[in-house]
């Protein structure tokens, strides 16, 4: 018998919170730069940078939601969560699990012939990819055999 599967992207994790991180930081510091005082029209007050801050802050949970993207497989389906949504997929409406040469992700192809990408499996994983997707596969294999 298989073995669930959980499958997250590697770089894409990895890039996401880097930069979620130097956005953070980088607003943070300009926030904290901006000039002061009364003199002028060009100055700004506690206010702007809070706000400035806070701009920072929610264009880093903009580049968070990018590592959302999972999918958790075991021997009655597939649980895909994407950057908007989570949808549960039974094998017995798969019709294949799919990673051409050009594309960047895999993609279920169901019995219906629609297709739902795989985010959480990307080919700029390499080898580990493969593996998510020969594992995806033993999967839906053995969820076609007879039961005894």
């Amino acid at each position: 018998m298989s073995q669930p599967i959980d499958v997250r992207p590697r770089r894409l994790l990895i890039v996401c919170r880097v930069a979620g991180v130097v956005l953070l930081v980088v607003f943070a510091v300009v926030a904290y730069l901006l000039p002061r005082g009364s003199a002028g029209g060009q100055q700004f007050g506690l206010a702007d940078q809070v706000a400035f801050f806070l701009i920072g802050v929610l264009l880093s949970a903009v580049v968070l939601q990018f590592t959302r993207v999972r999918v958790v497989a075991d021997v009655h389906g597939v649980r895909v969560r994407n950057y908007v949504g989570e949808k549960f997929v039974p094998w017995q409406v798969v019709a294949g699990v799919r990673m051409d040469d050009s594309s960047p992700w895999a993609s279920l192809d169901l019995q219906d012939d629609d297709t739902i990408a795989l985010l959480a499996v990307q080919a700029n994983d390499g080898a580990w990819a493969v593996d998510a997707v020969v594992a995806l596969r033993a999967l839906l294999a053995e969820s076609r055999r007879p039961t005894d």
